[in-house]
Formats: structure tokens, C-alpha cells, sequence
């Protein structure tokens, strides 16, 4: 079994750190089951959860969830999913199933998650905001904290921004290193890189790719600014298959991202095909973040 990567100490005060004993289901074995908690983090049986039958999402891309598998077997769960009691022993998911389906077919036979109660918003929200200001949180952990606001206590991104005293943009900035791969999210909480690193890597267009330039970042300790250079320098290069009919890409393409980024406070990539056609995307991290798109082309 894959072993847990391991959760940073700042998230101790989050919900307390204090073993709890839960009891398995009838018919295991009767002897009590005693979960390890992890700065504010359970270690849950995976035999004890249960998915949520109001879960909108009903299909999860068999391909994206092997990649998952992978990457669990390799660095295990990096992001905890979260849960609720239902009864004694048993668990609900509320996030990451997605997670959860992949942690059981790599093998896995606990996963770390946060465990709510049904009446612990205020005390939740109180935890978390305060907590988001220590010091000793890395950005992965920060991101966590943001993104539980949301899911947890129904917070848009504007609302969490408010709630911690921080930019939206910032808010914005931390939740999309959660997309990222979990290579780069364990190098931040390992403090192999910083976030200007991560938020430089997430320039580039594919996984495969960030991992390349995350291993090349951490073996010759480039700064964050050689970093952009090199991502720079890779955005320029033309993204269709290699013939002898591509072309350069022109470099207004690239002053084209410099402005959309800008104007969107977001990640763009343009992809350009030999004839000139192609596409621009722009990333995002969740319907709030596209509302505010909407917000500034109107």
C-alpha cells in the first residue's frame, strides 16, 4: 500500500488532533478500529465510507481516473477527501469521490479525509479562517483551507476573499494549484518549490509536461524567474505535431496570452496548428471564476 505523503503541521489547529475510535460495521471483526489522525486529518477505513446517492456526477472519465490510480500508487492521496458520520463507524462522502474510486482500485485500504458533523458550520468557518492566517501553512494546505470554505460552507470565491482579507485573485491563485499535478503539490508541501514556481510549471499546457519542468526546477534550482523565462520560451514554441510545413509561432501569440492573462487574471495557452488555425483556453477553477468572466467582458 502506497504510503500516505505526509500533511504539514500547520493544519494541527484546524479541527483538532486528537485520536477519535470509531467502531466497523456489523459483521467485521468486533474489536474497536482506532483512526490516526493527521493534523486535523483522519486516516478512514475505505470499507467504512459510502458514496452520497444525491452526487450529481455520475460518470468519472475511466482514462483521467487511471491516471489517478497512478499517481496515488506513487505519492498516495495528497488532497484528503471530506466526509460525514451517518452512524457509528459509517461514512458519507460529501467531496472527492473521484479520489475515493481511485484510493480503492490502487489498492489502498485507508484514505485520509475530514470528518463533519452536521451542526459545526460556525465552528468550522471560525477554524478555518483564523488558521488560514498562520504562518507555518504552506500553499497547498492554504488551498485546501479556500477550497473547503467553498465546498463546505457554500462560499464563492468573492465571499472567501472577504472572509480572509485577500484578493480574489490571490483565493483565485491558491485553488489552481490543486489542479495541478500531484507531483508539483507535494514538491510545494515538501517546500522543494514555492508557489511562484507552481503557478510558472501551470503555464504550461499538459500534465507530462509540468512534471518535466517541476523535476528540472528542483534538480537545477532554478528561480522562479528562470522558470517563467523557460515556460515562456515553451509557450513560443509551435504545439502541432512536428512536419516540415510548421512554421514558428508568430510572437504576437504570445503578447496575445500576456493580455488575455492579464485581463482574466487567469492561465491562457494558444495552440496553433500548421494552417494557422488553433484554439485559446482559458483556465478556471470553478463556476464563480467564470461568472467573474462573464462579469468583465460585459
Amino acid at each position: 500500500m502506497a504510503k500516505q505523503a505526509a500533511l504539514g503541521r500547520g493544519l494541527e489547529a484546524l479541527l483538532g488532533s486528537d485520536a477519535s475510535t470509531i467502531r466497523p460495521r456489523s459483521g467485521q471483526n468486533e474489536r474497536t478500529v482506532e483512526e490516526k489522525t493527521l493534523s486535523g486529518v483522519s486516516e478512514i477505513n475505505l470499507d467504512a465510507i459510502e458514496t452520497n446517492p444525491d452526487q450529481p456526477r455520475k460518470h468519472f472519465d475511466a482514462e483521467a481516473l487511471q491516471e489517478l490510480v497512478e499517481s496515488i500508487k506513487n505519492l498516495g492521496v495528497i488532497q484528503p477527501i471530506t466526509v460525514r458520520e451517518i452512524r457509528t463507524g459509517r461514512y458519507q462522502i460529501l467531496s472527492g469521490e473521484r479520489r475515493f474510486r481511485a484510493a480503492k482500485t490502487a489498492g489502498l485500504k485507508t484514505i485520509p479525509a475530514f470528518v463533519r458533523s452536521t451542526n459545526d458550520d460556525d465552528v468550522l468557518l471560525i477554524a478555518l479562517t483564523e488558521n488560514i492566517q498562520r504562518e507555518d501553512l504552506d500553499a497547498i494546505e492554504i488551498a485546501l483551507c479556500y477550497k473547503r470554505l467553498m465546498d463546505e460552507c457554500n462560499f464563492t470565491q468573492e465571499a472567501v476573499s472577504e472572509r480572509v482579507g485577500k484578493k480574489r485573485g490571490t483565493v483565485a491563485n491558491y485553488l489552481r494549484l490543486l489542479q495541478q499535478p500531484a507531483e508539483v503539490q507535494a514538491a510545494l508541501r515538501e517546500r522543494k518549490i514555492m508557489m511562484g514556481h507552481a503557478r510558472a510549471i501551470a503555464g504550461l499546457p499538459d500534465d507530462k509536461n509540468q512534471i518535466k519542468l517541476l523535476r528540472k526546477t528542483i534538480d537545477e534550482d532554478l528561480s522562479v524567474r528562470q522558470v517563467e523565462e523557460w515556460v515562456k520560451k515553451a509557450q513560443q514554441q509551435p504545439v502541432a505535431k512536428k512536419t516540415v510545413q510548421d512554421t514558428p509561432t508568430p510572437e504576437y501569440y504570445q503578447q496575445l496570452v500576456e493580455v488575455l492573462e492579464k485581463y482574466f487574471n487567469s492561465t491562457v495557452t494558444i495552440k496553433r496548428g500548421e494552417k494557422g488555425n488553433g484554439s485559446i483556453t482559458i483556465r478556471f477553477t470553478g463556476d464563480e471564476e467564470v461568472r467573474a468572466f462573464l462579469t468583465r467582458l460585459q
